[in-house]
């Protein structure tokens, strides 16, 4: 049974990627993917489609991704969000059960939460929004394939009861997970938690020092600087000190290995 049939997609009409190349028959997935993407690189459009469509075609779920974020962004064609999401739903059906380690295991989390991301905001005149479902594409992508950006997504939704109900401790839970793995804004958010104690312990030490891990990772950000000197304030000199000190030993000890 597939891991993700729960989440079946309402996006079931019948479409490919695209119009494939007439390509070498033999050419490999993997070739093509390369080709593909060189040719995107050198803005060459016409190309890089074909290329693409013809390694999604052959069950390259890298290729399928790609197509799916030039849509999206408008990148060498017209922006279509509709069009982006069903390729990214078309990664999503295809291989949502596939290894969460493997080397494709990142472009079909990041579909995952694309598609988390168009069902939160909607698009205006075609795809209603549905936080309910989003929250699930990001809980999926979370859970299975940890992700951190779905785990921020999925805290933030939890944290502000959004698509569900709220729960402060799993929103804190999540934040914590992606923060360890380097996502800034879930460093901020776990730490604002846990300096002001909600869904977790306060423990301000440890919350400054996730603040500065944000600040530190993330330099000349006013939004992290705003928010850390909002809650410094209500420390004392010595937490600020211990917070600095820890954030300084985390960074170096893991930055150089993250994701």
């Amino acid at each position: 049974m597939r891991t993700f049939e729960f989440f079946v997609c309402l996006l079931v009409a019948s479409f490919g990627a695209g119009p494939a190349a007439a390509l070498e028959p033999d050419l490999s997935p993997g070739e093509a993917f390369r080709s593909g993407y060189q040719a995107y690189k050198a803005g060459d459009a016409q190309t890089a489609l074909e290329a693409l469509n013809f390694a999604a075609d052959k069950g390259h779920p890298a290729a399928l991704w790609k197509l799916g974020r030039m849509y999206q962004t408008g990148d060498l064609v017209n922006a279509d969000d509709k069009r982006a999401m069903e390729l990214f739903a078309k990664v999503a059906n295809e291989y949502a059960d596939g290894n969460p380690n493997g080397p494709d295991a990142p472009f079909v989390a990041n579909a995952f939460v694309k598609l988390g991301g168009y069902y939160q905001a909607g698009i205006p005149g075609k795809v209603n929004a549905d936080p309910g479902r989003a929250r699930r594409y990001f809980n999926y992508a979370a859970s299975y394939f940890g992700d951190p950006d779905a785990q921020y997504a999925l805290a933030s939704m939890l944290l502000a009861g959004q698509g569900g109900d709220k729960d402060e401790r799993q929103a804190a839970r999540w934040f914590k997970l992606a923060a360890r793995k380097g996502h800034v804004g879930a460093q901020a958010e776990f730490g604002a938690m846990l300096f002001e104690g909600v869904g977790v312990a306060r423990r301000p030490i440890d919350g400054l020092m996730w603040l500065s891990i944000a600040q530190l990772t993330n330099p000349g950000d006013p939004e992290l600087q705003a928010r850390y000197d909002e809650l410094s304030v209500m420390a004392d000199d010595e937490e600020r000190r211990q917070a600095a000190a820890l954030a300084e030993d985390w960074v170096s000890r893991n930055v150089a290995g993250l994701r």
